[in-house]
């Protein structure tokens, strides 16, 4: 008798998603939105949406988050769709989850919108430094939340283990036993990942101190995660060497790509990971070493997603995401991306929900190419526009700050002296503190007596 094949991949979980809107919370998607989001992510991890349930609350409960009443409409409805997992749209304490896992029974899963998305980004995680950082954040949000695993040895001690109770001689107390000594090594763990990530952390700062020292601008490409920031690198680079995929986190390591300008100059473009509303403190924190290379750059590329309903919602959550990481000095340039899929209708509404911002976005569509000539070109602009006129006098042993000053500044007059150079020009003013040391002491007194106070 011939064996029956055995299945290539497992079959989805079927999932069951719960919105909640808490009165007078701000949120910058509506319910309906960001349910809907929950559902793409829910399907970027590989479960099966099989339908939702929400509620407006005036606060969270503190036992269940939904009340009693909803729970025990959410168990029915579990228990009637055959739901393996409940998913929620917003955090869950550990004392919430505890309490729903109890309510819906051991065979429902409860996740959380973050649990979802440390799920993601395991399943995204292609190199050691990203499995690092996800490692990371999945032990710091799993650590308050060790119990459930533990309940089966609560039974057996005729659920007194661990409280005290006379579950008999040898089943007294092993759950919390065992439940310390699992959180020690989970926090010993957290520790060895921290320094694990400052080494990535420092490597990175000599990275970055090497590409200042070789002058090469850095452009970082941030966005909505799904926005096209990585078809948007593949085309200016005329490869298709990073991952794209139409779903939520696809890139979730950062790559650099040397791009020329239409100036005849270079510059390094990073993708990085893509932002979403509701973005988990513990990711932030755990990706810092890679997010340090946004607060880095010399400009950043917001590419937005026009054609999407909530483009504008999308904007103002990648701005927060921006000030959460302490990124207010670097110059943004806006890219309007996937303007090919526009309809006449579709770019009126864009118009009107995007305001101004329209106005003063650069049009593209990554896919086809369209605009990004001009996007280029504005890059160049906003790289090279601020021109601060040098006369300097460089000694023939800094040769290297020699090469710096033709390869980037516009060259007015060249004179070899005995002892130096004698350059004129005028030089991006972000390269400008590195030549201050060679102008003349006179002229150099002269501009500081010219200079405006400092800001306060």
């Amino acid at each position: 008798m011939p064996k029956a094949a055995l299945p290539t991949e497992l079959p989805s979980e079927r999932a069951l998603l719960v919105g909640i809107e808490v009165y007078g919370r701000k949120s910058l998607l509506g319910l309906e939105a960001s349910l809907s989001e929950l559902a793409q992510l829910a399907d970027t991890a590989g479960l099966q949406v099989i339908g939702e349930i929400h509620q407006k609350i005036s606060k969270p409960d503190p036992n269940t988050y939904i009340g009693s009443g909803k729970a025990d409409e959410l168990r029915a409805l579990a228990e009637e769709t055959l739901a393996d997992v409940v998913v929620f749209d917003d955090e869950l304490s550990p004392r919430h989850q505890r309490e729903l896992e109890q309510k819906l029974g051991e065979n429902v899963k409860v996740l959380d919108r973050t649990a979802l998305i440390l799920d993601i980004f395991a399943q995204h995680a292609r190199t050691r430094e990203g499995a690092l950082q996800v490692e990371l954040a999945q032990y710091e949000y799993r650590l308050p939340r060790l119990t459930r695993q533990w309940t089966h040895l609560a039974r057996q001690a005729g659920g007194a283990a661990g409280r005290g109770g006379t579950g008999g001689v040898g089943l007294r107390g092993p759950g919390e036993t065992q439940l310390e000594a699992d959180r020690r090594e989970i926090t010993e763990r957290i520790v060895h990942l921290k320094k694990e990530l400052e080494k990535v952390r420092a490597h990175r700062k000599r990275y970055r101190l090497q590409r200042q020292r070789n002058a090469v601008p850095i452009v970082a490409i941030v966005g909505y995660t799904n926005a096209g920031k990585s078809t948007l690198l593949n085309t200016l680079t005329g490869s298709q060497e990073v991952v794209t995929a139409d779903q939520l986190f696809a890139t979730l390591d950062p790559t650099t790509r040397r791009v020329r300008l239409p100036n005849g100059k270079t510059a390094l473009f990073t993708d990085t990971v893509g932002f979403i509303q509701k973005l988990p403190t513990t990711l932030v924190a755990a990706f810092r070493a890679t997010l340090e290379e946004i607060g880095e750059a010399d400009l950043l590329l917001h590419v937005l997603d026009v054609t999407h309903p909530n483009a504008r919602q999308q904007a103002q959550a990648v701005a927060v995401t921006l000030d959460d990481l302490n990124v207010h000095d670097v110059p943004v340039l806006l890219v309007l991306n996937k303007v090919d899929a526009l309809t006449t209708d579709l770019e009126a509404e864009a118009r009107l929900n995007l305001g101004e911002r329209f106005e003063m976005g650069v049009p593209i569509s990554a896919l086809t190419g369209q605009g990004v000539e001009a996007l280029l070109e504005r890059v160049s602009a906003e790289l090279y526009s601020n021109l601060v006129p040098l006369k300097i006098k460089v000694p023939y042993k800094n040769g290297q700050l020699i090469s710096l000053f033709h390869e980037q500044a516009v060259v007015d007059h060249v004179e070899h002296c005995e002892d130096g150079v004698e350059l004129e020009g005028r030089i991006p003013e972000r390269l400008a503190p590195r030549f201050r040391p060679f102008v003349p002491r006179a002229r150099r007194a002269a501009a500081t007596r010219a200079a405006p106070p400092p800001r306060r």
